[in-house]
């Protein structure tokens, strides 16, 4: 267990599972403005919220219970929820239930297609997570693309349903928002984020310095790939008339979010770089920095831009 008398009080917010859903919820709010979403409630942020808050609360409780044999491989997080796990337990239900019940009361039916959808995705993390090799250096790549795409999917899932139903690409509105550039950039980033955190958390473990510095090597080209995607597609923007499934958005409201992309995987590329000179705790914190960050420069960008 985490010594609550040691740990410092910036810490809480990622071993509460805080952290995800500021993230998920923030981001949702770039999504909506970006796609000129003008009227999005506020139940659509608390709904996301609680939803985000109770899988990552069930994925740290299950991590906990499948690392419990081998106590090198619990985090201070898996520590905290094990130790908790009874009020973890009832508070992810809790959380799962109102977010169904305000679902159902204030937003449109059209988001259960959507959350079936992204439920699917969901169950097949938490499968994957099963047959998963929990050994020291191993970076689970195909379950943290799956759960990479899931945060994307579900943290956009708010900003698209408001938007006017219009022919999209597959005939299935649930895949045509997977396959916006948007969703697919966000959710590149957060694969990358996922991975590095296993590195991080894994390099100082493993002896394989080779297959250390191979997934280190991974995670940078991944980056580089990222940021030069977030140029093309900003630059892409500024010499077309954009559109989400038909609906016109303007350049100034799309190009901040490319641009918010790029200063995320900068960021992010930065905390790779230093990570040695950083302790594990503060190094934690810091990625949600990475993508919190963002999100205020996307808010002066686009003020800058519409003015």
């Amino acid at each position: 267990m985490v010594s609550d008398r040691r740990t410092p009080l910036w810490l809480f917010p990622n071993l509460l599972s805080l952290d995800a859903p500021l993230v998920a919820v923030a981001w949702l709010w770039v999504f909506a403005r970006t796609w000129r979403a003008d009227y999005l409630p506020t139940s659509a942020y608390v709904v996301l919220g609680l939803v985000v808050w109770a899988i990552y609360v069930f994925d740290r409780l299950f991590d906990a219970a499948l690392r419990s044999g081998s106590p090198e491989l619990l985090e201070d997080r898996h520590r905290f929820h094990l130790h908790h796990r009874r009020w973890f337990a009832v508070a992810g239900v809790m959380a799962g239930v109102g977010a169904l019940i305000t679902t159902l009361a204030s937003l449109p039916v059209q988001i259960l297609s959507y959350a079936l959808f992204g439920g699917v995705m969901v169950l097949g993390f938490f499968a994957l997570n099963i047959f998963t090799n929990h050994r020291l250096g191993d970076i689970p790549y195909t379950k943290n693309i799956l759960a990479g795409l899931a945060f994307a999917y579900g943290t956009a899932v708010a900003a698209h349903v408001y938007l006017p139903a219009m022919d999209g690409k597959t005939g299935f509105r649930c895949l045509d928002l997977l396959i916006t550039p948007e969703v697919i950039c966000f959710g590149v980033l957060c694969i990358v984020n996922i991975s590095a955190i296993d590195l991080w958390e894994k390099a100082d473990h493993s002896g394989d310095e080779e297959k250390v510095a191979a997934a280190d090597f991974t995670i940078t080209v991944l980056l580089a790939a990222l940021a030069a995607a977030s140029v093309v597609f900003a630059v892409m923007e500024s010499n077309s008339h954009p559109e989400v499934e038909g609906f016109p958005v303007q350049e100034h409201h799309v190009r901040p979010f490319y641009y918010s992309i790029l200063i995320a995987s900068g960021l992010l590329y930065i905390l790779n770089r230093t990570r040695h000179r950083l302790p594990d705790r503060l190094l934690r914190v810091l990625v949600d920095g990475a993508f919190l960050v963002p999100v205020v420069i996307f808010l002066v960008l686009q003020r800058n831009l519409t003015a």
